[in-house]
Formats: structure tokens, sequence, C-alpha cells
């Protein structure tokens, strides 16, 4: 292994275990030595590639905003039917939050979510990367709420960037009561058909 693919590799490791200490605890329960032993990095190394706990969970954020980037593309691509991009999106939710539980033995919700609401009021940086991310994640929603329009789904007085606004709102929302339940049942059974009555998408309009 080249010494350039080792630093990658310690960075790497160190984003990754941040991440995941992060999503299944708490910004403020998590400390640099927490981080160091799970990857197995020294002290020394972390502070090599991060100035500070903050840098690092910038850092995190900004991996896990790639990773569901990667997710939005597949769901939300232009040769999928609109209407069906919603339904996946509903069924990876689902899928991704079942898979945590499972792994941490509890629901995680969002990471970048619950770190935006964990440090409201103590972060600014932090604030303004969650916005950074949501705005990505609205214009999947806005680009496909149009394509559902141009089909006669929707309204044309619908207003896209609004819904897409109230969308994420709805969808934000079921993920942190989700957690704080720490049950998972309505993302499971009623997601979708919430996403839908969330848009306005009436069975009818589909079935024409």
């Amino acid at each position: 292994m080249s010494p350039v693919a080792g630093k990658k590799n310690t960075r790497q490791r160190l984003i990754d275990t941040a991440l995941e200490l992060l999503w299944r605890n708490s910004y403020g329960s998590v400390s640099v030595d927490d981080i160091c032993a799970a990857s197995n990095v020294r002290k020394g190394s972390f502070y090599h590639y991060f100035p500070s706990k903050m840098d690092l969970t910038l850092a995190a954020m900004e991996a896990d905003s790639v990773i569901a980037k990667e997710l939005h593309d597949r769901i939300f691509s232009a040769s999928i039917d609109p209407v069906k991009r919603f339904e996946l999106l509903a069924k990876a939710t689902y899928e991704i939050q079942a898979e945590a539980a499972e792994k941490y033995g509890h629901v995680c919700g969002c990471p970048c979510t619950s770190l935006a609401s964990e440090m409201a009021g103590q972060s600014e940086t932090i604030r303004l990367k969650f916005e950074e991310i949501s705005a990505i994640r609205k214009r999947y929603f806005e680009s496909a709420i149009r394509d559902l329009i141009a089909e006669g789904v929707l309204p044309a007085s619908t207003d896209a960037k609004a819904k897409a606004q109230e969308l994420y709102t709805y969808l934000s929302g079921e993920i942190v009561l989700a957690r704080i339940n720490n049950d998972l049942t309505s993302l499971k059974d009623s997601l979708q058909e919430g996403i839908k009555r969330t848009l306005g998408i009436r069975k009818e309009a589909i079935d024409e």
C-alpha cells in the first residue's frame, strides 16, 4: 500500500467511524477519544486530518450527503415514473432505518437531521451544512413534482417548490418521530400513502 493510500484510508476510517457513532448516539456523547478508539487511529493522527471534532463532523455530514445523493440519483431518475419515484423513496427510507435499527438495536433516524437538531443554537456551521444538504434533497422532490404536474397527476397551479418543502418537512418529521418512539411501524405501514397525501396525489389521477 502506498503512503498516499494509507493516508486516505486513515482519514476515511475516521469519517466512517464518526458517522456511525454520531448516527447511533449523539454529538455530545461522542468524544474524540471514542472516535479514535473505535477507528483504531491514534489521537495525533486524528488531529493531523481534522483540527477538531466539529471539522470531522462536517466531513461526516458531507459523506452522508454523498451516499444520499447516490440513492436519490437512482430513485429520482427521469426514466422512472414520477409517482413510482416517491414510492421508491418511501420504501428506501424504511429499509435504511430498519437496517440501522437491526444493527444498532434502536431506530437511528437521519444522522444529519439529528445533528442539526441537537446543535441548533450552538453551531451555525452545522446549521448551514444541514441547510445545504436539505436544499439538495428538496431539489429532487421539486423536479419529480414538476413531472407530476406535466403528466397531469397534480394540478397545473401546484407550487412545486412549496410542495417540495412541505414533503421534506413531512418526511423529516416522520423519521424524527420514528427515532423518538423507537418504532418503525409508521414508516413501514403508512409512509408511502402519507407522501402521496402530502403531495396531493389522488388514486383516480394515477389510474386515469
